[in-house]
């Protein structure tokens, strides 16, 4: 076992040990406390041996998903109650030094503990653990269709009004829900966006996560100005050990030809014009660029050959792209379309008043839209789930951005 594996689990160990104290407090059953007791160990040991069978020549399956759900669920709550515990025996100490210090007399140096606090962190943990339960059944597919005008003083008056759709994301190999992966389908169709952009990350790791839903996804329509494409750093086979340098790069072409299966262009670091009405604009693709992950983008490269007055689309999988290289670049890329970040898949977020993630500490840009000196990026919040199998808060999404031409209202 590995050091920070070793520490993990120790610290598991010691919320385990407050929950254990709490829930002594509150049954007086001892059937129900021994019960209680043999479950959680139970339940400790089969996380702990799943984390130590994890075979990184496989990757994500659906049994690390359950189990990174099960972890999560069990002690996310626990370590609330553990942290309320901890400031009573905080209180405990001081008061037991203090009587101690003026030769008060007691039973013990430490006050028994009280009830009502194990009740207090019983109460506080059940949000949490309320909170994940809805995202691992129904948050994760609780598709959200958010819709955003943006406007450009420059946009061609051919595409005044033009709307994009966009989807990010994806993460095949973690669906067990096609019912509700139609549905999602369905929305994206009932948009009738002008045109359909998809920002990456097809998969988890292996192109066969995206075989049986291959069908599915062939049912997006293709609207009348194309469906386009790039690459995430999911889609590049990093994140297992693979047999031989062959096999990784025969899976990284089975995922690149995936999004020809699905009637998407993929663009690697390329760009095409999009036309209407006599009237054009650049579409640009990039490959993975992200600060901590594969730069494989170019982003002279894609749009070589596209000139400073035209107006720029580009797609990047991920924000930090657009936050590093694109927001300042001297040829003016008008908005940008990344992912990436999936919002954590937790927070809170209240349309139009407040969001709040742990995203937000890692990447300047994490959900929705933002604005430099008159470029723009939006960051849609992922279409699928990786890791924690479910949503809370940040919910699954399918972007709809209108192109209008002029200067916003205030």
């Amino acid at each position: 076992m590995g050091v920070r594996l070793l520490f993990f689990f120790s610290i598991l160990l010691v919320v385990e040990v407050y929950a254990f104290q709490a829930f002594k407090t509150l049954i007086k059953s001892k059937g129900m406390v021994v019960g209680y007791a043999v479950l959680s160990a139970c339940l400790f040991v089969y996380i702990l041996y799943s984390f130590l069978s994890f075979d990184r020549s496989v990757g994500q399956t659906k049994h690390t998903l359950f189990t990174m759900g099960l972890m999560l669920l069990i002690y996310i709550p626990k370590m609330v109650l553990a942290l309320v515990l901890l400031g009573e025996d905080l209180y405990r100490l001081v008061s037991g030094m203090f009587r101690a210090a003026v030769g008060e007399q007691q039973e013990g140096f430490l006050a028994a503990r009280r009830t009502f606090v194990s009740q207090l962190g019983t109460s506080l943990a059940a949000i949490p653990f309320l909170s994940l339960l809805y995202g691992m059944t129904i948050g994760k597919y609780n598709f959200k269709v958010v819709k955003q005008r943006i406007y450009f003083p420059d946009l061609p008056e051919a595409f005044d009004g033009f709307t994009i759709a966009q989807i990010s994301d994806v993460h095949s190999g973690s669906f067990d829900d096609a019912e509700k992966i139609s549905y999602a389908i369905d929305l994206i169709n009932e948009q009738n966006a002008d045109m359909i952009l998809f920002t990456g990350d097809i998969v988890n790791t292996h192109a066969t996560e995206m075989h049986p839903w291959i069908s599915t996804f062939k049912k997006i329509r293709t609207p009348q100005f194309g469906k386009y494409a790039v690459l995430g750093n999911h889609d590049y086979g990093e994140y297992i050990d693979w047999p031989t340098h062959e096999a990784k790069e025969a899976n990284f072409e089975a995922i690149k030809k995936l999004y020809t299966d699905i009637d998407f262009e993929l663009l690697l670091n390329e760009h095409r014009f999009i036309e209407k009405d006599n009237q054009k604009m650049a579409l640009i693709g990039v490959e993975n660029w992200g600060r901590g992950f594969k730069k494989a983008g170019d982003i002279s490269k894609a749009s070589k050959d596209v000139a400073i007055e035209d107006f720029k689309i580009v797609m990047t999988h991920d924000p930090s792209h657009w936050d590093l290289e694109l927001k300042q670049h001297p040829k003016n890329f008008h908005l940008t379309f990344s992912g990436h970040t999936h919002g954590m898949q937790f927070g809170i977020e209240i349309p139009g008043v407040f969001k709040w993630s742990l995203a937000q500490y890692m990447y300047p840009q994490w959900a929705g839209l933002y604005e430099t000196l008159g470029r723009y990026v939006y960051v849609n919040r992922g279409f699928g789930f990786h890791a924690y199998p479910g949503r809370v808060g940040i919910m699954p999404e399918i972007t709809v951005i209108e192109l209008k031409r002029g200067e916003k209202l205030a």
